[in-house]
């Protein structure tokens, strides 16, 4: 047993990336907990749960998918302050072997990162999970602990699959399609393991999150949106399946999460402070409340700069001096206005859609006062780069500009969720209805409008079009494009001035709606299959 737990590499990435993984080297923080030696690590249901916290939660980062997605789509643009970082990206080339440097910060690629970062997360599971087999818990209060630990990790591991499956899988509605690499436990150093059928990686899946619902419950604390949870487990399975085409189970955990979860859509009001000679929407002194450091008096900014929960019901705690990358600086050097040096700034098209709906609290939320939209920005002899519509979604903590929680699963998705898995079952009218309430909820002058579904087509591209506003920058636009710019009749949307050069938009199904295997996994691993196309 000690052999195979001491093992430090799992994967062929790892060994070629060099990454011990029972040593500092890999982990984020060398404060956090979790980092000991391997000899004693599994002895207590503490050290467990260190474990859990410093090397499981510490490593969970989906900030690749969120960068790879942002850039790769039509959701943002080259800033003035670029230096040309990842155009290529931006311009579609994919290369297995590419590497990617993202706002300032180095990355391990497009597809290397996500593919890295989550087997890593899988290995240390795996370890974790062969490590507990060692220890007994000595009460009944230290035996709900540990079966608590273990439910979270297995929910993680499930995570980090669909995380995967949703990148590198051809055809996640196709059962028998390739999947990716399966790992169960912790193989030897040596193995060169062949990519699992979907199915076979479904059901994996499957028994991590029917073991984790079995155990963990709901939990509505401000400081529970940090921890795997009920919420966690069944919003996770509302988008896997969902995902895989099975309609009647997403629409199922979909509404589970809503109907228990006990959160609501984060409202757009109050729009204004308290006060008898409330300031004009959008006037300098309305700014100066509204873009409030600490927090504002408007919830649904206050979900945005961290300061409550809101409708979140999982997030990734980034502490201003924890572990964790850094998502602000992903798209401004410094800070979230014009001043911080913005290498990315919000997509033309994508800017016009929250800006000109009437009422809409996301076209403050989202947006610094400081930009500078050029109003001539349709004339072809204006420079690309001078319309600078600064990102504010991540408007940083009070003592860390750049840095913000990473918010995994909100309500508003499940509502986006089950208002397609009604579509697709004909209930065109209650999807309607579903979106209209997010939209209701987004809304501070009441003037929330959806127009009537009069087809599934009609419907799946409002409801792509509402993802696309609400969930901008949060790593789903790739994916929903995938699925549903096809059917929803509609394609990639980039405006004339959304890169240096002349714009074009990805043909829907293109095989490039799948990234390839990293060549660090091909070149090590023969038997890691290319995805088609690369």
């Amino acid at each position: 047993m000690k052999r195979i737990i001491n093992t430090v590499l799992i994967v062929s990435t790892l060994s070629v990336a060099g990454f011990a993984l029972n040593s500092c080297q890999d982990a984020l923080d060398i404060t956090q907990p979790g980092e000991l030696q391997e000899d004693g690590v599994y002895t207590s249901v503490s050290n467990l749960n260190e474990v859990l916290n410093g090397s499981i939660y510490g490593q969970l980062d989906p900030i690749d998918e969120i960068y790879f997605t942002g850039v790769f789509t039509d959701e943002v643009k080259p800033g003035f302050g670029s230096g040309g970082q990842e155009f290529e990206l931006h311009r579609y080339f994919l290369d297995p072997a590419t590497a990617v440097v993202g706002g300032g910060t180095v990355s391990t690629g497009s597809s290397d990162g996500i593919w890295l970062n989550n087997y890593r997360v899988i290995n240390r599971v795996n370890r974790l999970l062969e490590g507990a087999k060692n220890v007994t818990p000595t009460s009944p209060a230290e035996q709900a602990t540990y079966n608590g630990i273990l439910a979270q990790a297995r929910a993680i591991r499930a995570f980090c699959y669909v995380q995967l499956e949703t990148y590198f899988s051809t055809n996640m509605k196709d059962a028998n399609a390739l999947g990716v690499i399966l790992l169960k436990d912790v193989p030897a150093t040596d193995a060169k393991l062949p990519r699992s059928k979907n199915q076979d990686v479904y059901d994996f899946i499957n028994a991590d999150l029917d073991y984790a619902r079995g155990i963990l419950s709901y939990n509505t604390s401000a400081a529970s949106r940090y921890s795997v949870s009920k919420g966690f487990v069944n919003a996770l399975s509302a988008r896997f399946n969902l995902y895989r085409g099975n309609n009647a189970l997403a629409k199922q955990y979909a509404k589970d999460v809503i109907d228990n979860s006990g959160l609501a859509l984060t409202e757009a009001n109050p729009a204004q402070p308290a006060g008898d000679n409330p300031p004009a929407i959008g006037s300098a002194a309305w700014n100066s409340a509204f873009y409030a450091t600490a927090s504002s008096f408007n919830p649904y900014r206050n979900l945005w700069n961290d300061s409550s929960r809101g409708e979140i019901i999982f997030s990734l705690n980034r502490l201003p001096l924890g572990a964790g990358q850094t998502i602000g600086s992903r798209w401004n050097t410094n800070q979230s206005n014009i001043n911080g040096v913005p290498m990315w700034v919000w997509g033309r098209n994508l800017y016009n859609l929250f800006q000109n709906i009437p009422g809409d609290i996301r076209k403050y939320t989202y947006v610094d006062p400081s930009s500078e939209p050029n109003p001539n920005y349709q004339d072809p002899n204006q420079d690309p780069l001078d319309d600078a519509i600064i990102i504010d979604k991540y408007p940083g903590k009070t003592s860390t500009a750049t840095r913000n929680d990473l918010k995994v699963f909100r309500l508003s998705e499940m509502y986006f969720i089950l208002a397609e898995a009604e579509t697709a079952e004909g209930n065109l009218s209650v999807a309607h209805d579903l979106i209209q309430k997010v939209r209701v909820a987004r809304n501070y002058a009441g003037t929330a409008t959806t127009p009537a579904y009069s087809s599934a087509q009609f419907a799946y591209a409002d409801i792509l079009k509402e993802r696309r506003i609400e969930l901008a920058l949060e790593g789903h636009r790739y994916i929903d494009l995938k699925r549903l710019a096809t059917i929803a009749g509609v394609t990639m949307d980039r405006n004339a001035i959304d890169d240096t050069v002349p714009v074009t938009n990805l043909p829907n199904n293109s095989y490039k709606y799948t990234l390839p295997i990293p060549v660090k996994e091909t070149s090590a691993n023969p038997n890691a299959q290319q995805n088609p196309g690369y």
